[in-house]
C-alpha cells in the first residue's frame, strides 16, 4: 500500500465514523415544549429540514406546533403525523399551526407528504425539564 492509499483509506474511515456518530450518537438539539395556557407550545422551522427535529412534550397535554416554513420545495409542503392520524399542508413564508393531544409516552416519528423530511415527537410522562 503507498502514502496516497493509506491517506484515502484513513480519511474514508473517519468520514464512516462521522456520519455514525451524527446520525446514531451525537445528542441532537431538541426542543422542549413551553406550556401556554394549558397548551404545550413548539415552533419548528422548515427549510430543507425541521430545525429542531426533535421535540418533547408532555403526555396528556395538547400540543400546538407552529412550523413556520421558509421555503417554496414542494417536498415540505405537508407535515404528516401519521401515529395522530394528522397532516396539514403548510403555506410557503408563514407560520401554521398543528393541533393534537398525545395521549402515551413514546417516540413518535413526522415527515413531510413525500416522507424525505423526518422529525420525532418524544412524548414523556410527566413534567418534561429542558
Amino acid at each position: 500500500m503507498d502514502t496516497a492509499e493509506v491517506i484515502v483509506l484513513v480519511f474514508s474511515a473517519l468520514a464512516v465514523f462521522g456520519v455514525a456518530w451524527w446520525f446514531f450518537l451525537s445528542d441532537k438539539p431538541k426542543m422542549v415544549a413551553a406550556t401556554v395556557g394549558g397548551v404545550q407550545t413548539l415552533k419548528v422551522t422548515v427549510k430543507g429540514g425541521y430545525d429542531p427535529s426533535t421535540l418533547e412534550v408532555v403526555a396528556g397535554k395538547p400540543v400546538r406546533i407552529e412550523f413556520f416554513r421558509d421555503e417554496t420545495n414542494p417536498c415540505s409542503e405537508t407535515v404528516v403525523f401519521g401515529d395522530f392520524g394528522v397532516a396539514k399542508v403548510l403555506a410557503p413564508h408563514k407560520t401554521t399551526a398543528v393541533e393534537f393531544t398525545p395521549e402515551k409516552p413514546g417516540k413518535y416519528g413526522f415527515e413531510c407528504g413525500m416522507g424525505m423530511l423526518h422529525g420525532t415527537l418524544v412524548v414523556k410522562e410527566g413534567e418534561v425539564k429542558p
